[in-house]
């Protein structure tokens, strides 16, 4: 499938259309399709996604601009007519052999009316590719814009329901508004909801989205993160039974013990050993992660710091220690804290954190972190993210069904 996605504008150009221009192609590419972005202003960003220029298209354009002020007044410019044949010769060239055409809010606002209606021209031809509609603003619901638009043509092709169109939109509240608008179904309307790439957003390293891809962290929740060097004396074994309790509130729940085996007592690898017994033992192999068994090589304390950043909770069952580091970044990190209370972690935590003897029952620290947890709008949100709006599960929910209609 080909498919062309338009606008004013477009990445390197900043702002929040472009962005999600720029997420929507890389998505669609990534999965296979052939994408093309067709914009008055931007550049090639992406080796594998051709930037196709149409100067028209640019709002700020200088001809596009003299005739905004015209027609924000009331009057059609003499030029417009010859504007709209001038933007369908260019489109029409270029669209040759696309299956998709999704515009932008082009059809939404009155940036460009001579755009608007090129489109408009093309979506009744049955040689033109698909048209979707895509709506970030609505000018006609928008206060700032009444004083530009008028009720006749061309200003009301933004208010009437395209035939032969797929609607979309980004929230519910804009479906809303539009159906109003429209005076069309709330059927005939989709919402796709702009999202975050939290690798991207979070600066993860290589190996950091490599192992976030590979275990498929991004469904975690919550995350307990486990720092630890994996020797007797760090009590993982309750992590994991604690873990175990966890996810029969939260069935999504995950642990990932970050270190690598104690490296001088060779006791630690029978203790491995029985934790990976454990781990199938408690149905948890799908849950509990061991980095060292992902990468063999050292692991740089940059990836350390992103799984800070990924994780929801840190959990420290250590039975000895002689200071208490991760307390120190779990706190730098904006983490909840759940740990031993030993000496060296109870001065370190003092009254910021919660303390567990390391011979609680599991299901004891599993109902302390599911209170706190519930409790916490921080979490609720962090979750509500990840489960709704990252971008991969948004084009896997929502973007590539609409795209195989």
């Amino acid at each position: 499938m080909r498919i062309a996605l338009l606008h004013y504008t477009a990445p390197p150009v900043v702002g929040g259309v472009e962005s999600v221009i720029g997420h929507h192609s890389r998505l669609m590419t990534n999965a296979g399709y052939e994408v093309s972005i067709f914009a008055g202003r931007g550049a090639q960003t992406d080796e594998n996604i051709p930037f196709i220029s149409i100067p028209l298209a640019d709002s700020r354009h200088p001809e596009i601009l003299a005739t905004k002020a015209s027609l924000d007044a009331g009057v059609i410019p003499a030029n417009f007519d010859n504007l709209v044949d001038t933007l369908v010769d260019y489109l029409e060239k270029n669209l040759v052999g696309m299956d998709v055409l999704i515009a932008h809010n082009v059809c939404s606002l009155n940036k460009n009316l001579a755009l608007t209606v090129a489109l408009k021209h093309l979506s009744n031809r049955s040689d033109m590719p698909q048209l979707v509609i895509w709506h970030h603003d609505l000018a006609w619901t928008t206060p700032r814009y009444q004083d530009e638009l008028h009720d006749v043509y061309p200003w009301n092709l933004l208010r009437i329901d395209w035939p032969k169109t797929i609607q979309v939109t980004i929230s519910e509240p804009r479906r809303q508004e539009l159906m109003v608008l429209l005076g069309t179904s709330a059927e005939r309307i989709n919402v796709v909801p702009n999202g975050v790439d939290i690798g991207y957003f979070l600066k993860f390293e290589q190996l950091t989205q490599k192992l976030v891809a590979r275990l498929d962290l991004l469904t975690a929740t919550p995350l307990l993160l486990l720092p630890v060097r994996i020797t007797p004396r760090k009590n993982i074994e309750l992590a994991l039974r604690s873990l175990a309790a966890l996810r029969r509130i939260y069935r999504d729940a995950v642990l990932v013990v970050a270190g690598p085996l104690g490296p001088h007592n060779p006791a630690n690898l029978a203790y491995f050993n029985m934790l990976t017994c454990l781990r199938a033992e408690l149905d948890l192999n799908n849950a509990v992660h061991f980095l060292a068994e992902q990468v063999r090589e050292y692991i740089p304390d940059s990836v350390i710091s992103d799984f800070y950043q990924l994780a929801d909770v840190l959990l420290f069952p250590s039975r000895e220690e002689g200071f208490g580091i991760p307390i120190l970044e779990a706190g730098l990190a904006g983490l909840p804290i759940f740990c031993a209370n030993i000496p060296p972690l109870h001065d370190l935590g003092g009254n910021f954190v919660t303390f567990f003897s390391p011979d609680i029952d599991p299901v004891a620290l599993a109902e302390m972190i599911i209170q706190s947890l519930d409790n916490s709008m921080v979490f609720g949100l962090r979750r509500r993210v990840k489960q709704e709006y990252t971008w991969g599960r948004i084009f896997t929910e929502r973007i590539q069904p609409l795209l195989l209609r």
